[in-house]
């Protein structure tokens, strides 16, 4: 079958196409390196990106090193951090701040802690949450009623070969793990929950359960491995500014 060759287009018609591919690529470039990091990048200076803060990252041995070897170390070398970092302000809901302190030494706290790190509670009353919330954690409760009823039976059953102290040890573990571990069980988690939902701010924890719910609410969070590495970077950030500032 014949086909008649394509028509050629005019040099009018390429010079068109020739700069629509140039914009093209031109927004592309601009796209790709706008997903670096939007939370340091992007964030006008004026409008700090808030962060919400757990007791797990000072007080957690294997999530602390990098800040220091004691929760007191830890707090210290975050203040000394955080002070020169504008970019970002940091909150605490006061039930976690009190916790804090039942880990620290007070007396080697500088005095600008409460400056740095700020005590709000989240707006208990006005705040929505989502209905899925509670139809998922009752459900999430109810499994893990069954598996702690496992876990009992399984003692039961081992009462024979076993000694006492060696099956309550063992059935504490497990039933610990089969209702603790990945769930919210605390005021204190909810306040976390609520406080980043409230400011829309990035939450920072170790807390597995925490991590678990803030995916489900839609809460930004970061591995608090990665937080100092995030300091630093904030620092970076808010020397930038400055000097853009002063020139």
């Amino acid at each position: 079958m014949y086909m008649a060759p394509a028509k050629r287009k005019n040099s009018d018609e390429l010079s068109v196409m020739s700069d629509e591919l140039k914009g093209k690529k031109t927004l592309k470039t601009k796209n790709k390196s706008s997903k670096a990091d939007p939370s340091l990048i992007t964030h006008h200076p004026s409008q700090p990106l808030r962060v919400v803060l757990d007791t797990s990252l000072f007080v957690n041995p294997d999530v602390r090193m990098s800040l220091g070897s004691t929760p007191t170390e830890a707090l210290e070398t975050f203040l000394f951090l955080a002070a020169q970092i504008h970019v970002l302000e940091f909150y605490m809901p006061p039930s976690i701040f009190e916790e804090l302190l039942h880990f620290v030494e007070r007396d080697k706290i500088p005095a600008d802690l409460l400056l740095i790190l700020h005590q709000k509670p989240p707006k208990k009353h006005d705040l929505k949450t989502p209905a899925f919330l509670l139809y998922e954690l009752i459900e999430d409760i109810r499994e893990r009623v069954n598996k702690g009823l496992r876990v009992a039976e399984k003692a039961v059953r081992s009462a024979e070969s076993r000694k006492a102290d060696e099956i309550i040890q063992d059935m504490r573990r497990k039933y610990r793990e089969a209702l603790r571990e990945g769930i919210i069980d605390s005021k204190e988690d909810v306040d976390l929950l609520l406080l980043a939902m409230e400011l829309d701010a990035l939450l920072i924890t170790a807390d597995q359960g925490l991590v678990k719910w803030a995916e489900k609410l839609g809460i930004r969070w970061l591995f608090p491995e990665k937080f100092k590495d995030y300091l630093m970077s904030a620092i970076k950030r808010t020397e930038l500014l400055s000097g853009k500032a002063e020139g």
